[in-house]
């Protein structure tokens, strides 16, 4: 494993984020991490080490994405993998779910990835070579959790534009990978991880009780383990050919093979219809 690499984490401070840190530190990488609140970040991290550089970032504002990644380049000479990690959930139907609400869950995201893609591509564009880790989830491979259509609408975006990015930086000799985790034990359903509605509609009971399942049921009990999910991530950098789609987790094998059945029966069943379309 090269090691000498340099990783920009975006969201360090909970989560896989916080748990890639950790794990890249223990190995001897470089890692500029980011967060809202620096001191979160210290504190969560919990180590002085000189490979660690903590940087406050705000995801919506460009100078700031782009003062962060210089901060970086300046420290270590050079980013090397840049793993786009920050986000949060939510939950609400389609209808209860205000356009603030929507446009917020968009804005951290989709928007803040982009823009840290758009501030790191020229200093990977010089150097030739660099790996972007798009962290998506399985939600943004199959949309059908009841209540999680907007943050599901978050990640599939995610996995749109790495698929684009993917075919745009290849001949840069650039790598993008979209992850697609399924449900791993960290706090990403803890409260302030996970929004809920402002306005709840009672007649959504279906969607009340996937709510109240994340909040309480599941939190805590997730199967995946971080630790190996970022050992993954960390791996997929010494891959030669490092792999466009990552699916991580047993429970997002399982919901990405159902998706594809669905497709493939759908395709095959409407097929006269669908290939008979021409003039």
């Amino acid at each position: 494993m090269d090691n000498q690499k340099v990783w920009f984490v975006t969201g360090a401070s909970k989560g896989l984020g916080l748990s890639l840190v950790k794990q890249l530190l223990k190995e001897g990488f470089k890692v500029a991490a980011t967060s809202r609140k620096i001191n979160e970040l210290t504190d969560a991290v919990g180590v002085d080490d000189p490979n660690f550089l903590p940087l406050v970032l705000d995801l919506q504002n460009e100078d700031s994405v782009a003062a962060a990644i210089a901060t970086g380049i300046d420290r270590f000479g050079k980013i090397d993998v840049v793993v786009n990690n920050a986000g949060y959930g939510l939950t609400g139907s389609l209808e209860e779910l205000s356009d603030e609400e929507a446009r917020a869950n968009f804005a951290v995201n989709v928007f803040g990835s982009l823009n840290v893609i758009r501030k790191v591509m020229p200093h990977f564009r010089a150097q030739h070579s660099g790996h972007i880790f798009n962290i998506a989830s399985i939600g943004g491979y199959t949309g059908g959790f009841p209540g999680f259509g907007i943050y599901c609408a978050t990640k599939f975006a995610v996995a749109g534009f790495s698929e684009s990015l993917a075919a745009e930086v290849k001949p840069f000799g650039v790598h993008v990978t979209v992850v697609y985790p399924g449900y791993f034990r960290t706090n990403f359903l803890s409260q302030g991880s996970l929004l809920t509605p402002k306005n709840e509609i009672s007649a959504y009971q279906e969607v009340r009780e996937v709510q109240n399942a994340h909040q309480h049921s599941i939190d805590g009990n997730q199967a995946g383990d971080p630790e190996k999910a970022v050992a993954a991530l960390i791996n997929m950098t010494a891959e030669e050919q490092p792999p466009l789609h990552l699916f991580l987790g047993a429970d997002a094998y399982e919901l990405a093979y159902g998706k594809i059945a669905q497709v493939q029966q759908a395709l095959e069943q409407f097929k006269a219809i669908t290939v008979n379309t021409g003039f």
